[in-house]
């Protein structure tokens, strides 16, 4: 952990489809469709909200804690594991959060590791970051590492797609996504973008296995994933910021979108993230939870295996239990 790596200059052979050009932004601009307009923002008031104290997780246990957006506190043989944290009120060009965030700092247990799934800034947080102490172990994208360090943190990991890294008996394995990377103008696509695998390595035969998307468009790398990863216990699937279609549907799934990911990988539970919290498109607030829930009915799956949580809820995986609420 920490190894000073090598990586090219730009990861942009890895987009699945070329960025937008000057034509596509002066058709957004003409369009004007950067936000709901004011009948889709009355659903403010209506988004899921209902913090509650983290359940315990004892060994074996699988737990998810949604904090909001892509911001989960996972706890996985017997490590708490933040993904992409952002406690933050405000992200850089974004309004202030829609929503408090669903889990206060003060009342996380420990973290012993975090992973970032790419450099966005409503995945990469600064401010947050700075609250952890600097020996935090981080897992992070092909090329982040130096922004990390600079930052002071010590035990910096990056990987490359399909790479992983072990912490005290559980596994993290960097995987493909559809999306690109972005913090400055001179820096598109200059560090890698994914999503991440956690198992439970300690767990014998069948050990319990979270995939995390991160933030992602809909294509062929979730079935690759499911047949690298079979038995997935429970996907993190981002599900809002998808409006106008023309312009989002490369780098962001729509909830109809985002249930065939869930079974592209096989995965038996899903829950959905990455809207309610900050406004970053056009489509109403509330509209991706009543779509993911219509295509889940539609799917025939289990209404069980939905686990659309409200922002600061909790579910949990017990071994012999099935899926327990908390």
């Amino acid at each position: 952990m920490g190894e000073v790596r090598s990586w090219p200059r730009s990861f942009a052979d890895r987009l699945t489809t070329p960025l937008p050009g000057v034509r596509a932004f002066a058709r957004l601009a003409r369009e004007g469709a950067f936000r709901p307009g004011p009948e889709g923002l009355r659903g403010i008031p209506d988004l899921p909200y209902a913090p509650a104290p983290l359940p315990a997780a004892g060994p074996g246990t699988l737990c998810a804690t949604w904090a909001g957006h892509a911001s989960w506190v996972l706890r996985i043989g017997g490590l708490t594991v933040l993904t992409d944290p952002v406690w933050s009120r405000r992200i850089l060009g974004t309004p202030a959060r829609m929503t408090p965030v669903g889990v206060r700092w003060e009342e996380l247990p420990p973290v012993d590791a975090v992973v970032i799934s790419h450099n966005h800034y409503d995945h990469l947080d600064a401010p947050t970051l700075k609250r952890l102490p600097r020996h935090t172990p981080l897992f992070v994208p092909a090329g982040l590492a130096r922004w990390c360090r600079r930052r002071g943190f010590s035990r910096v990991t990056e990987l490359d797609w399909w790479e992983c890294a072990e912490l005290d008996g559980v596994r993290f394995e960097f995987v493909p996504a559809h999306h690109w990377s972005k913090r400055s103008l001179l820096d598109t696509c200059r560090t890698l973008w994914g999503g991440w695998v956690l198992s439970d390595a300690r767990a014998g035969g069948s050990p319990m296995k979270v995939y995390f998307a991160g933030d992602t468009g809909y294509g062929h790398w979730f079935g690759e994933i499911g047949r690298r990863h079979p038995g997935i216990d429970l996907a993190l699937l981002p599900i809002g910021a998808y409006a106008p279609r023309w312009w989002l549907r490369d780098v962001h799934a729509d909830p109809e979108e985002a249930v065939q990911a869930c079974r592209d990988v096989g995965a038996r539970r899903m829950a959905p993230m990455h809207w309610g919290t900050f406004v970053l498109s056009a489509e109403p607030v509330t509209e991706p939870l009543e779509r993911v829930r219509a295509a889940w009915a539609r799917a025939g799956l289990p209404r069980e295996d939905l686990w659309d949580l409200p922002i600061g809820g909790s579910r949990a995986l017990r071994p012999g239990a099935g899926a327990g609420g908390a």
